[in-house]
């Protein structure tokens, strides 16, 4: 059975598309797979935007996809003074095959700002025992690169790989006010919990750059899904608690990130559009170049799902 959604890709915003694209494709091995321009009164009621027009890049990274979204007006940047732990957070997490040879070519390159102390971190069994390390790209968007241990590493990831240390994106993470209500949330667009962790002490505090750091974190995939990426749901715990996102955000702030699902059909669909809490939607369900029907819908923090089916 098909699942009822897919993650299609990751919609970033961007207002200097030239230079993130530039640190994803010599720093993280991404492609160039494309651009388009969007405008017209469907995509200013999708995005909530009077008269929106935007350029959009597609890279390809692997077989995972992002998209740039570059308006003509751009909106607010990334805020400064941006943790972890602020609910507008949402990362790409980065496979790596050599967590030595992917960050050496990042520390290569300038144009990118270490959320991370002390470079890469090896966290203990009981959060995953993985090697990683946060960042943020030029215009504050944060990425993360991901080293599986050898004997966890999921059969999607494992070898042979060609000579590039990046192969793809393994999930987006997103920080969330209450863990069982997210969950409960996206159960309603097909994704169920796969896993369960409690992160703390040195290594995650180093990992988020935030002292006293303490996380729990639930991986949702989606029912039948066929790969990566899945989403993870980050609960920071007090005293790293962070900051609920501004009720005036806007789809044009550089902080504006979005996860694209795909509808499997129409019914599911428009059974989609009404998730308890959710806040409206900016315009309804409108036509996309390419699609029937495209709606913008937030979850309970405010993180963007663009709805194509």
């Amino acid at each position: 059975m098909s699942p009822a959604w897919r993650i299609a890709r990751v919609s970033l915003t961007t207002a200097e598309p030239e230079e993130t694209s530039a640190l994803l494709r010599e720093a993280l091995g991404f492609e160039e797979a494309g651009t388009e321009e969007r405008a017209g009164e469907g995509f200013a009621r999708l995005m909530g935007i009077e008269g929106a027009r935007a350029r959009v890049t597609l890279l390809r990274l692997g077989r995972q996809e992002v998209e740039l979204v570059a308006f003509a007006r751009p909106g607010r940047p990334y805020p400064p003074g941006s943790a972890a732990s602020d609910r507008w957070f949402q990362h790409m997490a980065i496979v790596v095959s050599d967590m030595r040879a992917a960050y050496a070519r990042l520390s290569a390159r300038r144009g990118w700002t270490p959320i991370s102390t002390a470079g890469p971190q090896r966290l203990p069994e009981r959060s995953g025992g993985v090697t990683a390390f946060k960042f943020r790209g030029p215009e504050g968007h944060p990425l993360e690169l991901l080293e599986f241990s050898p004997g966890r590493t999921p059969a999607v990831w494992r070898g042979p790989h060609g000579t590039d240390p990046c192969l793809g994106i393994d999930h987006s993470a997103i920080a969330v006010a209450d863990t069982a209500a997210s969950v409960a949330f996206y159960a309603r667009l097909g994704f169920t919990a796969s896993g369960r962790s409690l992160n703390q002490g040195t290594e995650q505090e180093r990992l988020d750059g935030a002292p006293g750091a303490k996380v729990e974190v639930t991986a949702l995939r989606q029912r039948d899904a066929d790969g990566p990426p899945h989403l993870e749901l980050l609960r920071y715990l007090p005293p790293s608690a962070g900051r609920p996102a501004p009720p005036d955000a806007r789809g044009d702030d550089v902080a504006a990130t979005r996860l694209v699902l795909q509808a499997s059909d129409a019914a599911v669909f428009d059974e989609a559009l009404g998730p308890p809490g959710a806040p409206a939607l900016p315009g309804g369900p409108v036509p996309l170049r390419g699609w029937r029907r495209a709606a913008l819908l937030r979850d309970l923090d405010g993180h963007g799902l663009e709805l194509l089916g």
